[in-house]
């Protein structure tokens, strides 16, 4: 099993991590189950706002042929930061602040390859969501040559809180989407701002690009319609650079 090393398995065991403070990435348990002990689990995870996945046992099994008792969890290599002390910590530096949000990238070599170019880029911070976006595996740390130890990267509930944060701590949302006639090229980095990227499969999703501050598109001269988003996010990034220095 890849990134065996980060896989919990158990009741017990998943209890005791959440009890010592460990960090979890995801965990799975047993849809349709009436364990006892899994309810009680179930309990202690939304008490500490922790994402499950409800998984048919097939789905356990191949994860892992442990006695798993219904939950499997990965533990998380990296901890996760606050965004609000994030900002703030960012804003007190004297920098101008520059962040990275990522809307539904599920991908974990493309999220890792994202974090190697945010690392080279200078961004402050990674935001993503809670549920739904890539976990931080070993394909992930892999793929990042080691970056994500060097970048905060941080988790909220809905992609929509940190946009209403940074807009209302002076840092202006930019999204990038070919739903927009604006060229990167026409949009102001050197202020404090954060970019948005989007899955792509789907791109930035529509509710997130209705409050966004400002939208920018690469300009596409091939047949090819679309770039995968880890280049796309470095064609941004270091238009970022370009600007700044």
């Amino acid at each position: 099993m890849k990134d065996q090393e980060t896989l919990i398995f158990g009741i017990h065991a998943i209890s005791e991590a959440i009890q010592s403070g460990k960090t979890l990435d995801k965990v799975f348990l047993q849809s349709n189950s009436h364990s006892s002990g899994l309810k009680e689990l179930e309990h202690l995870l939304k008490k500490h706002k922790i994402n499950v996945a409800y998984v048919p046992v097939q789905k356990l099994n191949k994860l892992s042929n442990k006695n798993h008792q219904g939950a499997i969890a990965f533990i998380s290599p990296v901890e996760f930061y606050s965004l609000e002390n994030l900002v703030l910590e960012v804003q007190e530096s004297g920098k101008t602040p520059l962040f990275l949000i990522l809307d539904q990238i599920t991908d974990a070599r493309n999220f890792g390859a994202i974090i190697r170019t945010a690392e080279c880029t200078g961004v402050h911070g990674i935001i993503i969501q809670n549920k739904g976006g890539a976990p931080v595996t070993g394909d992930t740390i892999k793929t990042s040559a080691g970056a994500v130890f060097n970048v905060p990267i941080c988790k909220v509930d809905h992609i929509k809180d940190a946009l209403f944060y940074f807009q209302a701590s002076g840092i202006k949302v930019i999204a990038a989407t070919e739903k927009t006639d604006s060229l990167i090229y026409d949009a102001d980095f050197k202020n404090p701002c954060a970019i948005v990227m989007g899955s792509e499969g789907k791109g930035v999703s529509d509710s997130v690009l209705k409050l966004v501050d400002e939208k920018a598109k690469l300009p596409m001269h091939g047949g090819i319609s679309s770039l995968n988003v880890s280049v796309a996010c470095g064609a941004f990034l270091y238009e970022v650079v370009r600007q700044r220095l």
